[in-house]
C-alpha cells in the first residue's frame, strides 16, 4: 500500500510505501547557507515526525548546493544536526535550484521508525 500525505495538484509532501519514508525536497528560509540548511533540516524533522520516523531512521540524504563553495558551511549546520552514530549515507552535488534565492535544498528516505 502507497499512502501520500500533504499531496497536491504536483506533488505529496511524504510518500510511504513497505516502511519507506520519501520526502520531497525540502529548502529553508534566511540569507545564508547555514540559515537555509537549519530551516530546511527543522521541516525535514516536522515532516519525519508526521510519517513516523526521525533523524535516527534516516536511510539516505541527498543534497543540493547551488554553490559548492557553500559546502563546508552547510556540513557545520548538518553535522550538528545528525545524531552521532546515525549518519545516513549521503550524497552532495552542486545544482541550479528552482529560485535564484535558494542556496540549498535536502531530499531525504527514511525507515519508519518502530512503535515503542
Amino acid at each position: 500500500m502507497i499512502e501520500r500525505l500533504q499531496t497536491g495538484t504536483r506533488m505529496s509532501k511524504i510518500v510511504k510505501h513497505n516502511g519507506t519514508v520519501y520526502l520531497c525536497g525540502q529548502v529553508g528560509a534566511g540569507d545564508t547557507v547555514a540559515e537555509q540548511t537549519r530551516d530546511c533540516l527543522s521541516r525535514v524533522d516536522t515532516l519525519l515526525k508526521e510519517a513516523g520516523s526521525d533523524r535516527e531512521h534516516i536511510l539516505q540524504a541527498i543534497v543540493w548546493l547551488s554553490d559548492m563553495a557553500d559546502f563546508n558551511e552547510m556540513n557545520e549546520v548538518w553535522d550538528a544536526w545528525v545524531p552521532l552514530g546515525y549518519a545516513p549515507t549521503r550524497a552532495c552535488g552542486e545544482a541550479k535550484l528552482a529560485r535564484d534565492v535558494l542556496k540549498v535544498e535536502i531530499i531525504i528516505t527514511a525507515a519508519v521508525a518502530p512503535i515503542p
